[in-house]
């Protein structure tokens, strides 16, 4: 009587393993691939916060120019002032700092005031910082400019943006097209 034994034979256990070795080999490099497209979405959501700050902060501002305003509920009395359109106005994230009547070019303007983070009103920029490195973000301000960052990538300072204040009062701020290619 012949014995017949269960098994894989030593070609299929191969086949088997180079299967496997090909579907390795094609799955890591998208799953990598969808770790930076979530930090370019990321950073694609903070531009498009940021945006809609600047027109919600001017507008805010420009009604409430030389107005006297009420205490903030959030911490802070707000005021702009008439001829400058610079100071602070009231948010739910708490007082955003203002100038020519958009965001100023600080972390207390831009981050605040889009609300990337949230943070107690008055908050430190060493307090911004740390609530942004929490979040994947780091912020870099420079005269008139503010320039966000998606951290986690191969490149954070190539994946990014920068906000700039307007030069006078009157004209608009601007915002960089998004630089992802350090995502």
């Amino acid at each position: 009587m012949k014995r017949h034994q269960a098994g894989f034979t030593m070609v299929e256990l191969i086949v088997v393993i180079i299967i496997l070795g090909v579907l390795a080999a094609v799955a890591l490099p998208r799953f990598t691939n969808l770790q930076r497209d979530a930090r370019v979405a990321k950073l694609n959501g903070a531009k498009g916060a940021v945006a809609a700050s600047m027109a919600l902060v001017h507008g805010a501002a420009m009604a409430r120019q030389g107005v006297v305003q009420p205490a903030c509920a959030v911490g802070g009395t707000p005021n702009i002032a008439a001829a400058t359109g610079t100071g602070t106005i009231c948010t739910e994230g708490g007082l955003v700092a203002v100038t020519r009547l958009y965001p100023a070019p600080t972390l207390q303007g831009v981050v605040i005031g889009a609300g990337i983070v949230q943070v107690n009103s008055g908050a430190t920029n060493a307090q911004i910082n740390t609530a942004l490195a929490a979040d994947g973000y780091a912020a870099t301000v420079t005269g008139t400019a503010v320039t966000l960052q998606v951290t986690g990538g191969p490149a954070a300072a190539n994946c990014s943006f920068t906000y700039t204040a307007p030069p006078v009062l009157g004209q608009s701020p601007s915002l960089s097209a998004v630089n992802s290619t350090g995502c």
